[in-house]
């Protein structure tokens, strides 16, 4: 047998053993109970915020920012949405959806949903922990899961914990899933046109890829800023009207595929040999890697934010997973199981959306599904780039570091486009889940701070004012650098301005 005819066999060895470690123990056994049981936890310790205060988050979304210290305005409530969000409305609402469809059947939807609802308040509490124990830059704040854990916890070590396994996580892998899942897309509408050596397209689309994201990730957090709020509301609003018309044209069938969802949802059929473990495993972790809710990545964007008080924050990144899950998940969903023509076998099958998409609307829908994924998987490069920035600057603020990572994060970028979509994706499974496995177990404990910023605020508002937190507030909080009292504030809100 020669080299090349070894090398696939030796690579698929590799994502099954990676795959039976993640769906037979780390997920099904620690992951997913873990995550269960402390999300059920903070929803019941902030008494259902995440159901009760959603007029509220909508609410928050137009806070003003103030001055940073280079003196331009720092990143905005909604910007930092943006950018979380550019990090969340990917591949994982498109590409991720079909895979867990595929796997584990359409009951996989069912169980993205029903965990959204829950970890909205994991991500209420890791964002406004974020928001707490920010610290201040030249463009205005940066934290996240790091700085909690170090400030709140007094845990350096799990701080430096986190930031590798995010940079490990994002700035690599799922930066290599993005590029990867780019040159699939356009690979089917180029295949449709004309016929190309199997080399030549995931070489271009590598280079291209990397040579615009230089163009912006060199220009800094604001610029990374301004992309994500540019593209996003663009395509999601595009995907969203693609995915409505689907839904009429196939009205008829739409009491039927909902049936669907919940008879596979219990086991009540099986589908393509998946189990209700599988089902579940699938629902549950293609969720969390859409709506990254206790993930411990939201919340470095979350902590860029400059509001009036933490708790701003904290409901503005849970308004982001009702966003992406039940929103563009499920509209993905939804094409998918009333467009898909074909016969899902169990195995990973990425491509069904835009399959679905132009099976409905016809071949020019694939070209323009292959735009749209095209855009959300940029802008996922975009905010990965940014959570890992953001997490080496925890590490190290040395300028030549920073330089590296640009240069690291970039030729990853260049390799997942010419990876095997399989190793990509069971990797990310795997990385994914030991970076909540380090923020779950982190904010836990941190939970009770959360808590109190959330009574702190719901006090304020029923006095009638709009909430603004001082460290002075809980002067038992430790680790608190931002959030002086106003009188300690105006003198350096003053050297801000004029600097």
């Amino acid at each position: 047998m020669s080299v090349a005819d070894a090398a696939p066999t030796l690579d698929a060895r590799i994502t099954d053993a990676i795959a039976f470690f993640n769906n037979e123990i780390f997920w099904a056994w620690i992951l997913i109970p873990l995550l269960v049981l402390v999300s059920l936890y903070f929803t019941i310790g902030s008494g259902g915020v995440q159901f009760r205060m959603i007029p509220e988050m909508f609410r928050v979304l137009g806070s003003k920012p103030e001055i940073a210290p280079d003196g331009k305005r720092a990143v905005s409530s909604i910007q930092a949405f943006m950018i979380s969000a550019a990090a969340r409305v990917g591949t994982g609402n498109i590409i991720g959806v079909a895979v867990a469809i595929s796997l584990g059947g359409p009951g996989a939807v069912f169980w993205m949903w029903a965990m959204a609802l829950v970890v909205g308040a994991a991500s209420f509490i890791e964002s406004t922990l974020a928001q707490l124990y920010k610290v201040r830059d030249k463009t205005g704040y940066r934290g996240g899961p790091s700085y909690y854990m170090e400030r709140g916890l007094g845990a350096r070590w799990a701080g430096v914990l986190f930031s590798i396994t995010i940079l490990a996580t994002f700035a690599m892998v799922f930066n290599a899933v993005q590029s990867n899942t780019i040159v699939g897309a356009v690979g089917n509408s180029v295949d449709q046109v004309a016929a190309t050596p199997g080399w030549v397209l995931p070489v271009v689309v590598g280079l291209a890829l990397v040579l615009v994201t230089a163009l912006v990730i060199f220009g800094g957090v604001r610029r990374i800023a301004n992309t994500a709020q540019a593209l996003i509301p663009s395509f999601a609003l595009v995907y969203v009207l693609l995915g409505l018309f689907v839904m009429v044209v196939n009205y008829d069938q739409i009491p039927g595929m909902f049936a669907l969802i919940i008879q596979h949802a219990f086991g009540i059929r099986e589908f393509a040999a998946a189990g209700l473990a599988m089902v579940i495993i699938q629902g549950v972790r293609r969720g969390m890697f859409s709506n990254e809710a206790g993930l411990g990545s939201a919340p470095v964007a979350a902590a860029s934010a400059s509001v009036s008080h933490p708790v701003k924050q904290g409901l503005v990144q849970s308004l982001g997973v009702y966003f992406d899950t039940l929103v563009i998940c499920s509209i993905t969903a939804f094409v998918i199981l009333l467009g898909y023509q074909g016969t899902l076998d169990g195995t990973r099958e990425p491509d069904l959306t835009q399959h679905a998409m132009t099976a409905v609307m016809g071949p020019w829908a694939l070209h323009l599904m292959t735009l749209i994924i095209v855009l959300v998987a940029f802008t996922s490069v975009l905010g990965n780039y940014y959570y890992g920035e953001s997490n080496l600057e925890y590490l190290t603020g040395s300028a030549n570091a920073m330089f590296v990572y640009k240069i690291l994060f970039l030729t990853a970028t260049f390799l997942g486009a010419l990876g095997s979509i399989d190793l990509v994706w069971t990797l990310a499974d795997t990385t994914m889940g030991l970076m909540a496995l380090v923020n779950l177990v982190a904010i836990t404990p941190l939970a009770v701070i959360a808590f109190r910023l959330l009574k702190d605020y719901n006090e304020q508002r029923r006095q009638g004012i709009d909430p603004v937190f001082t460290r002075d507030r809980m002067p038992d909080l430790r680790g608190v650098e931002c959030w002086e009292p106003r009188e300690e504030a105006e003198p350096k809100e003053k050297g801000r301005v004029s600097s």
